[in-house]
C-alpha cells in the first residue's frame, strides 16, 4: 500500500502563489508516475501536471507557463509551484501516483486533496 499526504494548500489572491507537496508513504517497490489533479465546483476532475519516473512533464494548457512541477526522489515526493494564480485555478488539489508492483501490474493511488481557492 501507498500513503500519499499533501500540504500547501490555502487561500490566496488572484496573482499570487502557492506551493504544494506530496509525500508517499508505505511499503511499495517503486512510483512510476506523479501528478496533479484538481476537481473545481461541479467539474470533473483535471490533470493539471504530471511527471514519469524519468523527469518527463506534462501541463494542462490552461497552467502552462504559470506551474511547475517537480519531483524529489529521495523522499518519494512531488511539488508543485503554482505562480500567478487565477481564480479558475479554485478547487481541490489531488495527488497522484502510480506504482508497479513486482509482477508488473499497475495500481492508482490517490491522496485526501488539498483545498487551494484564489480569490478575485
Amino acid at each position: 500500500q501507498v500513503q500519499l499526504v499533501e500540504s500547501g494548500g490555502g487561500l490566496v489572491q488572484a496573482g499570487g502563489s502557492l506551493k504544494l507537496s506530496c509525500v508517499a508513504s508505505g511499503s511499495f517497490i517503486r512510483l512510476t508516475d506523479m501528478g496533479w489533479y484538481r476537481q473545481g465546483f461541479g467539474n470533473q476532475r483535471e490533470l493539471v501536471a504530471s511527471i514519469t519516473r524519468d523527469g518527463d512533464t506534462d501541463y494542462a494548457d490552461s497552467v502552462k507557463g504559470r506551474f511547475t512541477i517537480s519531483r524529489d526522489y529521495a523522499r518519494n515526493a512531488i511539488h508543485l509551484q503554482a505562480n500567478s494564480l487565477k481564480p479558475e485555478d479554485t478547487g481541490v488539489y489531488y495527488c497522484k501516483a502510480d506504482r508497479v508492483s513486482a509482477a508488473g501490474r499497475n495500481y492508482e493511488y490517490w491522496g485526501q486533496g488539498t483545498q487551494v481557492t484564489v480569490s478575485s
